[in-house]
């Protein structure tokens, strides 16, 4: 039997513990695989490139899909502060601003624009997004938690130990930051916040701090959110480079198509 486009997104999905594609994964364009190229962004270029390198199917992390909802998969922030303490009617007010500005952006792109590409090329192409930022934030949670085990007066030098294990991390020329607090500032409690499409934004971070969190780790952050994370004067900001934190969860995929039988190359911010 071939391996299929769906039988490798129903090993991502059942990697990450989902039952269904969230809204920011898809298969744009189904086919059999059997050499696969994968990178962080794959667009028009990297489809034609697919074709020269004998490759069968492009997968993207990045989501290339024009899922109208698409905004919605930022509930999973919601859930996320609940978890930590944060009242739901606070989370979802916290989270609105960020949202909306998502949902417009998205409103005026041209998300049809890759999905096309690969429709006349003939190539299968897939997005795997959220799939691969859950798994990678379990994996960092993991981490964190091993290392403070509970102390009380763990510091963020100590959150930086445990996140520079991580291989994907050694190898990456962009290194993790300290945004918000130095390595002498008590971690707290410390949150690690890798999905839900894309950060949240001061308002979430704002969130979390006055619940109680003490460090939230995140894989990117604007200059603004920064600026109110310090002038807010609560908690630790800690951001991890954004492709290699992308590539610690999808080369937890990767292994697994690999085991399928499926040939992978990886190129486009992947770190291996």
């Amino acid at each position: 039997m071939p391996v299929t486009t769906k039988n490798l997104m129903d090993a991502a999905l059942r990697l990450a513990n989902l039952d269904e594609m969230p809204v920011d994964t898809d298969i744009l364009v189904d086919g059999n695989v059997t050499k696969v190229l994968v990178g962080i962004d794959m667009d028009t270029a990297e489809l034609l490139l697919a074709k020269e390198l004998g490759c069968d199917c492009v997968v993207s992390h990045h989501p290339k899909n024009s899922n109208p909802d698409y905004a919605e998969i930022m509930n999973r922030h919601i859930d996320k502060m609940v978890e930590s303490g944060v009242p739901i009617n606070k989370a979802q007010r916290a989270l609105r601003d960020s949202k909306d500005k998502v949902a417009k952006s998205r409103h005026v792109g041209n998300t049809e624009r890759f999905a096309s590409a690969a429709k006349l090329l003939g190539m299968p192409y897939m997005c795997v997004h959220s799939p691969a930022d859950l798994i990678t934030e379990e994996v960092l949670q993991k981490l964190v938690d091993k290392k403070l085990n509970g102390n009380p007066r763990a510091t963020i030098k100590d959150v930086l130990e445990a996140l520079n294990t991580v291989p994907e991390f050694e190898k990456a020329t962009i290194k993790t930051a300290v945004r918000v607090g130095d390595e002498k500032s008590y971690a707290g409690k410390t949150v690690v916040c890798m999905s839900g499409g894309t950060n949240g934004g001061a308002a979430v971070l704002k969130a979390y701090f006055d619940a109680g969190v003490g460090t939230v780790i995140q894989m990117h952050a604007t200059e603004d959110d920064i600026k109110a994370a310090k002038e807010q004067n609560i908690g630790n900001l800690v951001v991890t480079p954004h492709m290699a934190s992308d590539s610690v969860g999808m080369n937890v995929i990767l292994d697994e198509w690999r085991k399928m039988g499926v040939e992978v190359v990886v190129m486009s911010g992947m770190v291996r």
